[in-house]
C-alpha cells in the first residue's frame, strides 16, 4: 500500500503524494470551469473554481487512498439545468475532469523525456514526474468507467436520454455506487487484479505512443 512507503522510502511517498494532490485538483477544478463555461456558476458560487486541494481533497476518500489505493476527492456540484445545453454539457462537464488528466500526464511525460538523460532515474524529479503521469493516466482510466458516479456514466446516460430508458437510468444511478464499490473490492481481494492490469496496460501503452521506453 501507497502508506508503507512514508517508513520505508520518506521522499518517494512525498513525490507520490504531490502528484496524487495535484492530479486530483486539477481533474476536479477542470468539471468545475468547464460548467462554469456552459453557463452554470453553482461550483464557482461554492469556491470550486480554483486549483487549491483544500477546496477539492475529501479528507475520507484522501485516506482510503493510501491505506486502500482507491479513494475519491468532492465530487464538484453543477445544475444540469443551467448548462446551455443539459444533455451534451453534463458530458462535456464529466469528460473535461478525465481530458484535463490525459493532457497532464502527456505534459509530464514528455517533461520525462527531455530531463530523464541528464538526470537519471534515481533523481527526486524524476520519480515525481514518473508517479505525476502515471497517476494521471490511471485517473483519467478509472474515472472514464461507465459507472456512477464515475465521469463515464455521464456519456452512458446521455446515450440513454429517452424516455423509455428511464428505468434503466434510475437503476443505473442509484445502484451505480454500490456495484463499483462491489467490483473494486472483489477484484482488491480474489486476487483477480483487473483493474491493476488495465491502468498497467494503459499506461505503458501510453508511454509507447509518445515514444518514452520506461
Amino acid at each position: 500500500m501507497l502508506l508503507s512507503l512514508l517508513f520505508s522510502q520518506p521522499l518517494l511517498f512525498a513525490a507520490l503524494i504531490l502528484g496524487i494532490i495535484v492530479a486530483l485538483s486539477v481533474h476536479e477544478f477542470s468539471h468545475a470551469l468547464m460548467a462554469n463555461w456552459l453557463g452554470d456558476r453553482t461550483a464557482e458560487r461554492m469556491g470550486r473554481l480554483t486549483l487549491n486541494p483544500l477546496a477539492h481533497l475529501d479528507p475520507v476518500g484522501f485516506l482510503m487512498l493510501l491505506i486502500a489505493g482507491f479513494g475519491y476527492a468532492r465530487p464538484v456540484p453543477y445544475n444540469p439545468a443551467s448548462l446551455k445545453n443539459p444533455r451534451v454539457g453534463s458530458v462535456l462537464v464529466g469528460m473535461a475532469g478525465p481530458a484535463s488528466n490525459v493532457i497532464m500526464a502527456t505534459v509530464f511525460a514528455f517533461v520525462i523525456k527531455a530531463v530523464y538523460p541528464s538526470l537519471g532515474e534515481e533523481n527526486l524529479l524524476v520519480q515525481f514526474l514518473f508517479f505525476a503521469a502515471i497517476i494521471n493516466v490511471n485517473l483519467a482510466v478509472f474515472n472514464l468507467i461507465p459507472i456512477p458516479p464515475l465521469d463515464g456514466s455521464k456519456a452512458l446516460l446521455a446515450v440513454f436520454s429517452a424516455p423509455q430508458y428511464a428505468r434503466f437510468r434510475y437503476a443505473l444511478e442509484t445502484q451505480g455506487p454500490f456495484i463499483l464499490i462491489m467490483l473494486i473490492l472483489v477484484d482488491s481481494f480474489s486476487g483477480v487484479g483487473i483493474f491493476s492490469a488495465l491502468f498497467q496496460t494503459l499506461g505503458h501503452g501510453f508511454f509507447r505512443l509518445l515514444g518514452i521506453e520506461i
